[in-house]
């Protein structure tokens, strides 16, 4: 029972080590060679892609403070646009007030005007009809009509006793 697989035979023994060694310089020169460049490579990209990810979160901090100053900032200018306007807004306020009170003021002043005008007005027609009533009252005790001349003359004399200057 002897098996011819199991016996060795010295010429398949170095046929079996030629093919060996020459696959094995081929896959060395056209396996290994590419191989290890790929993965050369690979490793490279996965350097850069590594780098590329630490700039990028590098960037996005400073991106992320340059946002957070940019939105302090505008806080500050809204807050100060803010206080800006309420002050103007009270300024406007009391100018409105202060205008308000001038006009009223004006309109108080120009109705009290027209009050004694038209008070010394009425006084004055009040002395000529007293006057008139005098006159028509003095003509019927004397019984005698006065001419229009004496009217007036006594109109004047009654006028210049009660002070008062005549149209």
């Amino acid at each position: 029972m002897d098996n011819p697989l199991l016996r060795p035979d010295p010429g398949l023994f170095i046929w079996t080590i030629l093919t060996f060694l020459v696959l094995l310089t081929a896959l060395a020169k056209f396996g290994w060679g590419p191989l290890l460049r790929a993965l050369e490579s690979r490793q490279q990209a996965i350097r850069q892609s590594l780098d590329d990810a630490a700039q990028a979160k590098l960037e996005l901090e400073r991106v992320q403070q340059e946002s957070l100053q940019i939105i302090r900032q505008a806080r500050v200018e809204a807050e100060s646009i803010i206080a800006s306007s309420r002050s103007d807004a009270e300024r406007l306020r009391e100018e409105m007030k202060q205008k308000a009170r001038a006009e009223a003021s004006a309109v108080v002043k120009n109705a009290e005007r027209q009050i004694q005008l038209e008070a010394e007005r009425a006084v004055q027609q009040i002395r000529h009809e007293a006057v008139d009533l005098s006159v028509m009252i003095a003509s019927k005790l004397l019984q005698r009509n006065l001419t229009k001349e004496d009217n007036d003359r006594l109109i004047e004399e009654a006028l210049r006793q009660v002070d008062i200057p005549r149209h």
